[in-house]
C-alpha cells in the first residue's frame, strides 16, 4: 500500500484544528490591533487638522469679527432704528452679534468646540458651512463635498487608469528591450516628471486652447449645456483632454523608468535564470517569476494613487476650473471655510487609512512569503 492511499492518523485531524484556531485567533488579534492604531493614527492627524484649520481659534476670532461688521452695516440701514440713540444701537448690534455668536456655537470655548468638532468628524458628522453652500444650496458639508467628488473622480480616474495601464506595459517592453533606442529615450525623459502636472497644464492651454483654439480653456461642460445625453458626453470629454493630457504627461516618464527598473531587478534573478533554463516560454516567465514578485509595489502604488483621485490636485484643477474637490478646497481655504476644508481632509484621512489597512491583507494574498500577524522571523 502506498502512503497516499494511507488512512489518516486518528489525532492528525484533532491536531490541525488547533492550529487553524491558533491562525485565526492571531489573525483577529492582529487585525484589532491594526485598527486601533489606525483609529489612533486618523484621531490625531484630524484634530492636528481642525488646529491648524482654526489657527488655534485665531479663525474664529476672524469670524466673530465678520459677524459684527455685518450685523452693524445692516443695523445702520435699517430705518427702524435710525430714531435709536448711539448706545441704545449698540445694546442692540451687541444683542445681535451674540445671538450669532450662540448659534454659530462661538460663544463656547475653543478647546470645548475643537473637541466637538473632533467627535463630529471621526463619525462623519461634518456640520454645516457658513460661508459656502452646494449648487442645489445646501450648507451641508456633506453635500457640498459629495457634489464635487465625482467631477475629481472622472478627471483624475480616467488620468490614473491610462498611465497605469500605458506604464505596466511599456516598462514590460522595455524590459525585454533594455539598452534599446526607446528604452535610453524614456530614461532621458525620466526628468521631465518633476515638473508637476500643472506646469504642463498651462503650456496645453496656451498652445491648445489659446493659440490653436482646439480645445475650450477650462470647465466641466460648455455653456449652455447641451441638450442631449451624447452631446453633453461629447462635450465633458473635450473638456477633459487637456487636464488629463496634462495629468499624464507629468507622471508617465517617472513611472515607466520605475517599473522597468523593478522589473529589471527580478529579471535577474537566479529563480528566473534556471525557469529560463528549463524552457519555460518567456510570457510564462514574465507572469510568474517577473511581474508576481513585483505586485506588492505595483498594488501599493496603485492604492495610494486612488486615494489621491478623491483629493485631486488643486493647482490643476483652478487652472483649468475644474469643480472638484481640489477646487473646492481652495475655495474654502482662502474665506477660511473649517468645516469644508476639515470635512475633505477626514475622508482622506479615512480612505487611506483603510488603504494602509487592507494592504496588509493584500500582501499576503500576493506574496506567500508574507504572513498576516507573523512574527518578524516569517514563521507562522
Amino acid at each position: 500500500m502506498t502512503d497516499a492511499a494511507l488512512p489518516l492518523q486518528p489525532g492528525a485531524e484533532s491536531a490541525e484544528r488547533p492550529q487553524t484556531q491558533s491562525t485565526l485567533a492571531r489573525v483577529a488579534q492582529y487585525t484589532g490591533l491594526r485598527m486601533v492604531a489606525l483609529v489612533f493614527t486618523v484621531l490625531i492627524g484630524v484634530y492636528l487638522t481642525i488646529l491648524i484649520a482654526n489657527m488655534g481659534g485665531y479663525v474664529d476670532e476672524i469670524r466673530v469679527g465678520y459677524i459684527r461688521e455685518s450685523v452693524a452695516i445692516a443695523a445702520a440701514l435699517d430705518p427702524e432704528l435710525k430714531d435709536m440713540s448711539a448706545e441704545e444701537r449698540l445694546a442692540h448690534v451687541d444683542k445681535l452679534v451674540a445671538l450669532q455668536e450662540k448659534r454659530m456655537g462661538l460663544n463656547q470655548p475653543f478647546l470645548l468646540r475643537s473637541l466637538r468638532f473632533l467627535w463630529g468628524a471621526m463619525i462623519l458628522d461634518l456640520g454645516w458651512a457658513d460661508n459656502m453652500s452646494s449648487d442645489s444650496g445646501s450648507r451641508q458639508v456633506r453635500n457640498i463635498i459629495l457634489e464635487r467628488l465625482p467631477a475629481t473622480i472622472l478627471l483624475f480616474s480616467t488620468s490614473f487608469f491610462l498611465s497605469f495601464f500605458v506604464n505596466l506595459f511599456s516598462a514590460l517592453y522595455l524590459s525585454r528591450n533594455y539598452g534599446s533606442l526607446i528604452d535610453r529615450v524614456i530614461v532621458a525623459l525620466a526628468p521631465t516628471s518633476a515638473a508637476p502636472s500643472w506646469f504642463y497644464g498651462l503650456f496645453l492651454i496656451l498652445l491648445f486652447a489659446a493659440l490653436l483654439g482646439w480645445f475650450p480653456f477650462g470647465g466641466l461642460v460648455s455653456a449652455p449645456p447641451p441638450d442631449t445625453l451624447i452631446g453633453y458626453a461629447l462635450s465633458v470629454l473635450n473638456h477633459m483632454v487637456l487636464p488629463v493630457t496634462a495629468t499624464f504627461v507629468s507622471s508617465i516618464f517617472l513611472g515607466i523608468y520605475g517599473s522597468r527598473t523593478f522589473f529589471l531587478i527580478f529579471s535577474n534573478e537566479d529563480y528566473v535564470d534556471m525557469a529560463r533554463a528549463k524552457g519555460l516560454p518567456d510570457r510564462v516567465i514574465e507572469r510568474r517569476y517577473i511581474l508576481r514578485p513585483t505586485m506588492p509595489t505595483i498594488v501599493t502604488g496603485l492604492a495610494l494613487q486612488l486615494i489621491g483621485l478623491w483629493f485631486g490636485s488643486i493647482v490643476l484643477e483652478t487652472i483649468f476650473n475644474w469643480p472638484g474637490l481640489g477646487r473646492l478646497f481652495y475655495l474654502a481655504a482662502n474665506i477660511f471655510e473649517t468645516s469644508v476644508i476639515v470635512g475633505s481632509t477626514v475622508l482622506y484621512a479615512y480612505l487611506l487609512g483603510f488603504t494602509v489597512f487592507f494592504l496588509d491583507f493584500a500582501y499576503a494574498l500576493l506574496d506567500p512569503r508574507v504572513k498576516v500577524g507573523g512574527n518578524p522571523g516569517g514563521q507562522a
